[in-house]
């Protein structure tokens, strides 16, 4: 089996902070990623050019979508690609917040999961390709087992 790829494509350069910790994220689980830009305002036939590209490579794909404001990026990925993707959209105080809105309605046909932490993304990544990968299932697990006892130790230390 080839090694799962995570493409992860932003609406603009200014993305870069929120894209290195999905990737940073991403390669703890041991999954390679890519980041690129491509808007889909701006740059749409650029950006499936991008997308004809991933989608000729014979390796899992989930792609993660990072854009803000108007997030057509997420839409138009999810449109083009027979694969799972993420919309992340960079954290904002524009419009009261209210601008991750664009992120969680789409048309009907086009259905990016949204979820709005990077290291979130990077996890729920890692289940899709855990469902026919044990190395990374057991990664996630691992994972997992870490944030409980995480907890578990934090009430210890509080209560001794």
């Amino acid at each position: 089996m080839s090694a799962p790829l995570v493409p992860i494509i932003m609406g603009s350069k200014s993305d870069l902070d929120h894209g290195q910790k999905i990737a940073d994220a991403l390669s703890a689980f041991g999954i390679d990623s890519e980041i690129r830009v491509a808007s889909a305002h701006k740059a749409a036939v650029y950006c499936l050019e991008l997308l004809s590209h991933y989608e000729s490579l014979d390796r899992p794909k989930v792609y993660v979508t990072i854009a803000g404001r108007s997030n057509a990026l997420s839409g138009l990925v999810d449109a083009h690609i027979a694969s799972p993707s993420i919309a992340c959209p960079p954290s904002s105080n524009s419009f009261g917040g209210a601008d991750v809105f664009s992120s969680l309605r789409m048309p009907s046909g086009v259905a990016p999961a949204v979820v709005l932490d990077a290291g979130n993304t990077a996890l729920l990544a890692a289940k899709i390709f855990a469902l026919n990968d044990p190395v990374i299932m057991d990664r996630v697990v691992a994972a997992q087992t870490a944030a409980r006892q995480k907890v578990i130790s934090s009430d210890q230390e509080l209560n001794g």
